[in-house]
């Protein structure tokens, strides 16, 4: 089995490059819909953070209130980090499970957003980042998701440079290119990933 970590910048197109992995026959850990899953209703992690933030976080269907739960933490540092103490140790739990379940030759892909932020590089074979210049982030973000320009640049202000993630990367797709081109690059990418887990599985 080989363990990848795949991270990048909000617009650099990870999750494209994580779908186009998961069609040459990747096995994805998404860091983001298990973060959601872990908090659902009747679940011990959204009791949890109902017991330290309170019943205001919750929305009239007993669901988890994401944006007001958002504007509690997000200008608060300690409630931040009380929240992922929470939540992540769940998550990393249940990516655990799901690791564990994958074949013995997979390359299992965790598609994990703030893999740079955190400092997780370590815990993963290797580290694939999607990067792409900042005015290619830009313009996807206000042309394909809409969002207003001042809190797209915002939002990527508040991530990790590309320096950053560019340097604890072993492998660099390089996104500023139409889809045919990124497929060719991330066939080329599974080739050598493909490589790996079978050398991991069979020494010999």
């Amino acid at each position: 089995m080989l363990t990848v970590g795949l991270t990048g910048g909000i617009g650099a197109g990870k999750s494209e490059v994580s779908r186009l992995l998961v069609e040459c026959g990747a096995v994805l850990i998404d860091a983001d819909r298990i973060a959601r899953e872990v908090v659902e209703p009747g679940t011990p992690g959204l009791a949890a953070v109902v017991d330290a933030f309170g019943k205001d976080v919750l929305a009239e269907d007993g669901s988890l209130d994401r944006p007001r739960l958002g504007s509690i933490v997000f200008g608060d540092p300690e409630k931040l980090a009380l929240l992922n103490s929470l939540v992540h140790p769940l998550v990393g739990a249940r990516s655990r499970e799901l690791e564990e379940a994958a074949p013995a030759d997979a390359v299992v892909v965790h598609d994990v957003p703030l893999l740079t932020e955190n400092g997780l590089a370590a815990l993963y074979d290797l580290v694939v980042v999607v990067d792409a210049a900042p005015e290619t982030q830009l313009d996807r973000l206000v042309r394909l998701r809409g969002m207003a320009e001042e809190d797209a640049r915002a939002r990527m202000a508040a991530q990790a440079t590309r320096e950053q993630r560019r340097e604890i990367a072993d492998i660099v797709i390089d996104n500023d290119m139409p889809l045919p081109e990124l497929r060719r690059r991330v066939d080329e990418v599974w080739e050598d990933l493909a490589e790996r887990a079978r050398s991991r599985s069979d020494p010999s």
